[in-house]
């Protein structure tokens, strides 16, 4: 049982912008008893609970950066003991696994879209060391949004993939009015989409996807017997 003084001045602490934790070191109350005594006060953080607020803030952001890094080099470790030396049949195998997230599989056109330039320049290549495709080959169409710069996405993606600017098409720009803000900005570069082109070459048409298809159905089927 506590002393109606000792209630009254935890109020007062209170008021005057204190912790919990400041609180019950002076009064020497339990925290849930706190709670119960002051959960209707007006409660304004004086600068020394904010500054302390901040400190713990800051040491809870620095552990977890430095629990982050420390996971970062074990996924990194993991992945140089895992995947090793990366032969040509990884790179065509990796290069299926691709296209069968990103790539086009009906309409008997070859396409993968990304908003990762990784993933698109990765594709150019495996096109080109797999198929015998080349810069001719592929054409790609910007998909922007409103509050990109449609100059700047376009010289970045030229600059990236290392195409000519006839390469591209004319952009897509989604006008949409009610994208939500919270996605505002998380495509700086907006998404390419990036197609092969035949140029009259059987083999780079519908042949082309239908191999892409037949290669990932054949892992898949193994897959499923194994």
């Amino acid at each position: 049982m506590y002393l109606k003084s000792t209630k009254d001045e935890a109020i007062r602490l209170r008021k005057e912008g204190n912790s919990y934790s400041f609180i019950a070191s002076k009064i020497k109350v339990a925290k849930s008893t706190l709670s119960d005594w002051l959960k209707d006060v007006p409660f304004v953080p004086n600068e020394l609970t904010i500054k302390k607020i901040e400190n713990n803030n800051e040491r809870i952001v620095a552990i977890k950066r430095v629990d982050k890094a420390q996971s970062v080099k074990l996924a990194s470790g993991y992945a140089i003991d895992n995947v090793g030396d990366f032969s040509k049949r990884d790179d065509f195998v990796f290069g299926l696994g691709v296209y069968l997230g990103e790539g086009s599989k009906t309409g008997g056109y070859t396409r993968i879209s990304n908003s990762d330039p990784r993933i698109i320049k990765f594709s150019i290549n495996w096109f080109k060391k797999h198929f015998g495709l080349d810069d001719s080959n592929f054409r790609v169409r910007i998909h922007i949004y409103p509050d990109n710069d449609e100059g700047e996405v376009l010289s970045f993606w030229i600059r990236t993939l290392g195409l000519k600017k006839k390469s591209f098409f004319q952009s897509y720009v989604d006008k949409r009015l009610d994208k939500k803000k919270s996605r505002v900005g998380v495509l700086p570069y907006g998404t390419a989409h990036l197609s092969v082109v035949s140029n009259g070459r059987k083999d780079f048409g519908v042949l082309l996807q239908r191999k892409i298809i037949a290669s990932i159905d054949f892992i898949l089927n193994k897959g499923m017997r194994d």
